[in-house]
């Protein structure tokens, strides 16, 4: 339902949020998310544009969430990389259909809704706070 991009950009939002303190490197992100190096790159760039995350050159730098994770919203995340876009038209360009959905892709389309509107109602810290055995998506970075 999103893309790896998405799932990447999540991941590493997630293993910041659990180092609020401390600002981590692509590379120490990269190990724990398992994300690779060069995609991670880029997609804490978009991340960077998008003012979710920042980052801080010099020789204690690395990246920063620069908004408090109960702020940032799954959504936010998710629409910084690779945005959630509902279907308005018909796929398939049929004239007879324009806007007026078929019962295949409304049903696709209300299912794109409900994952859009259940991102929206979850933060970064909502997961971080549930209370289950695994940690979200990330092990604690080595030092």
């Amino acid at each position: 339902m999103i893309s790896q991009t998405a799932e990447y950009a999540l991941r590493s939002v997630i293993c910041l949020a659990e180092n609020p303190d401390k600002p981590l490197t692509t590379r120490q992100i990269a190990k724990v998310t398992k994300v690779p190096v060069s995609y991670l790159s880029k997609v804490l760039q978009s991340l960077g544009r998008m003012g979710i995350v920042y980052s801080q050159r010099g020789l204690h730098g690395g990246f920063k969430l620069a908004r408090p994770s109960a702020e940032l919203s799954l959504l936010d995340i998710v629409n910084a990389v690779d945005p959630i876009r509902p279907i308005q038209r018909c796929p398939l360009n049929l004239k007879t259909h324009g806007t007026d959905l078929c019962p295949l892709h409304k049903r696709l389309n209300d299912s794109i809704l409900m994952v859009e509107k259940a991102f929206e109602a979850s933060t970064v810290q909502d997961l971080l706070s549930e209370s289950t055995q695994s940690k979200p998506l990330c092990e604690s970075p080595e030092t």
